[in-house]
């Protein structure tokens, strides 16, 4: 990996080295247009901008350690190693460098000054935005054996840059704590779980960086270490950890081409989904781009050349596409480059054309090699490839037997949907209820003119288990398909979507949640675009009914049904029903209750996509087949659980 850094040894790093390109103008205004929300999401930004600072002092070859701190009053510390920001006068600006870094907009040593080779603070707002939505932030910096210390409130400069001590001349390193202003965040207390998924994500991708991250607020004192030699195979096998590997070893692929560094690790297992994961200058891209096209393009065609050549592929059979060399495949990509160009402002697809053919090449080359090295690898491979060109073989005729069945008999909906009179998708929305009853009293409760009602009979396939052609075979999931009219997998199209919201109701009990859980791994894995755009729910029914004076009242939690006893007060003329399944109520308390719009409490489903690889994890250890690592889940989670249904 040093080759793409080299250079950056015989640059300086000094004041001048920060590039100013606009002045600070009103962050404070707009937070949004520059960390993306002011939700939980924007607050744990500001964390990753000062993090990904120091990340890009360990790419550079300067840092060995970072260390970050929630602390008791919610502020947080982040420490390095690195050469420490320069304090040196920025002659452009003619103030301390230091002070232009945490004050001006668009500066930093990442825009062509010398600086940094490869960097991935986030389009260079990183440290100056988050001073300006800080209540208040300090920052240290150990500089040739003296400590240098400035403090801002709301963006603004308290005191100049002063010495406030000593240290070891050998000591180099910045400290920054900033706490968020709470006039601009909805919430400012930190998750810790939300931090020790980016920061692993982080250290895995960062070959031998250590990350410590500690949590010292009363009652949650925790702390965890990251540090991986391995780098990212050492992601794969953390990733792989809830599946059976079909092979022992992680390939892994490294080189540079047109000045872009590549780095691979992939490892077949034996499940039906693909898992790859992207990062550009340790950012995650999970809309992909050039260099996922490249490593797909490298992949299936060395694939498709090996096994024709060893004859694992008959002259007669057709190539295997990528989708089914990919099956089972857990992967990452990481790639830095000094000029990455971004489509959107997000970063989330990477547009740089010559990533494409650099990631191609190397993986190309290498995993030609490689192949050619461990036949039995490549034979395991190309065997489970060729089963899955078969299923999907399979597959397809199915689908195209139902498409054909559907254009014979026009548009021949599930025989059991209860459907909506109102053509409109905007205006629509079905409700995905477990049971005939349940079911039969949706129906009675709906409002016809934009309610449908689609009632499954029992616990629809495992899809975390099956492969496609079993999955178009079981009748419940071919039920949802034809209802929501997108199409599936490949043949997803979100503009044929019949319903603007899918709601899936189920009971308020275990069999009810693993219902519910079943339904969301299959839209997950198939549909996950309708999760994305905000189109799937939760109903939430009620847990209790209360009758006093022959008044009613529903809680929907414990803590709800307290309240209401403080209120009507709790004496013997209380009637507290609690409900088991949605078919104890009648059609009107349904309606009443859980599908009344104006009423009814829904809960979106959303997948924070930056962690996106932890989601994927987690539905692979509750619906995979791996008994260990899902008892590890539940003991580490059964603290959390409420309601529990013995």
């Amino acid at each position: 990996m040093a080759e793409i850094f080299e250079e950056v040894n015989d640059n300086e790093y000094g004041a001048d080295q920060i590039q100013i390109l606009e002045g600070l103008e009103a962050v404070r205004k707009r937070p949004g247009m520059y960390i993306g929300s002011t939700s939980l999401r924007g607050l744990h930004h500001l964390v990753y901008e000062i993090v990904d600072n120091s990340v890009d002092e360990a790419l550079a070859g300067f840092c060995k350690e970072i260390h970050v701190t929630v602390n008791q009053d919610n502020s947080v510390t982040v420490v390095d190693d690195g050469r420490g920001i320069p304090v040196g006068i920025n002659h452009k600006a003619g103030i301390p460098a230091v002070e232009v870094v945490f004050t001006v907009l668009h500066a930093g040593g990442k825009f062509g000054g010398g600086g940094y080779k490869v960097s991935g603070g986030l389009h260079g707002v990183g440290a100056s935005v988050v001073n300006a939505l800080s209540d208040w932030l300090e920052v240290d910096i150990y500089h040739e054996g003296k400590v240098y210390h400035q403090r801002y409130e709301k963006g603004q400069v308290c005191n100049k840059l002063k010495v406030i001590g000593d240290c070891d001349p050998e000591k180099t390193g910045t400290r920054i704590q900033f706490k968020p202003d709470g006039t601009i965040f909805e919430d400012t207390v930190f998750e810790y779980d939300t931090l020790k998924t980016r920061l692993r994500e982080t250290a895995f991708l960062t070959k031998g960086l250590k990350i410590v991250l500690s949590d010292d607020r009363r009652g949650q004192e925790q702390e965890k270490k990251f540090h991986y030699e391995g780098g990212i195979k050492e992601f794969v096998t953390y990733l792989n950890r809830s599946k059976e590997f079909l092979y022992e070893q992680i390939m892994y692929f490294e080189g540079t081409k047109n000045g872009v560094y590549v780095e691979v690790a992939l490892q077949h297992n034996d499940s039906y989904n693909e898992s790859v994961y992207t990062f550009v200058n340790n950012i995650n891209t999970p809309e992909g781009g050039t260099h996922l096209v490249g490593f797909r393009n490298a992949l299936t065609k060395t694939f498709n050349d090996y096994a024709r050549s060893n004859k694992l592929l008959k002259d007669s059979e057709p190539n295997l596409s990528g989708e089914d060399i990919r099956e089972g495949l857990t992967a990452i990509v990481s790639v830095k480059i000094e000029d990455p160009q971004f489509e959107g402002q997000t970063k989330q697809k990477l547009g740089n054309s010559e990533a494409r053919g650099a990631v191609d090449s190397v993986v190309s080359e290498q995993l030609t090699y490689f192949l050619e090295q461990n036949p039995a690898v490549a034979k395991i491979i190309c065997e489970k490839s060729i089963l899955a060109q078969r299923a999907r073989e399979a597959a397809r005729k199915a689908r195209d037997l139902t498409r054909r069945k559907t254009a014979l008999e026009g548009t021949s909906l599930p025989g059991k949907l209860a459907d909506c009179s109102d053509k409109d998708p905007k205006n629509c929305e079905i409700y995905i209820v477990e049971g005939d009853s349940a079911g039969g009293s949706a129906k009675t409760a709906r409002s016809r003119a934009t309610q449908a009602i689609l009632p499954l009979r029992g616990k629809i396939l495992n899809v975390e288990k099956a492969r496609l052609d079993k999955i178009y075979a079981n009748a419940e999931i071919k039920a949802m398909i034809t209802a929501f009219g997108t199409g599936i997998h490949e043949d997803f199209d979100i503009s044929k979507l019949r319903y603007d919201k899918i709601i899936i109701m189920t009971d308020a009990d275990v069999d009810g949640a693993h219902i519910a859980t079943l339904m969301l791994t299959f839209i997950y894995r198939f549909m996950p675009e309708l999760i994305k755009q905000g189109h799937v729910y939760l109903a939430k029914p009620p847990l209790y009914k209360l009758e006093k004076n022959k008044k009613i009242w529903y809680a929907y939690s414990d803590d709800e049904l307290d309240s209401i006893l403080a209120e009507v007060g709790r004496d013997q003329s209380n009637k507290i029903q609690r409900y088991k399944g949605l078919g104890e109520m009648d059609a009107d308390q349904l309606w009443d209750t859980t599908m009344d719009p104006e009423k009814r409490i829904l809960l979106r489903v959303n997948i924070n996509e930056e962690e996106e690889s932890e989601v994927d994890l987690t539905f692979n250890t509750l619906m995979g087949d791996k008994v260990e690592p899902r008892r590890i889940f539940i003991e580490e989670n059964a603290k959390f659980v409420k309601n529990l249904d013995i």
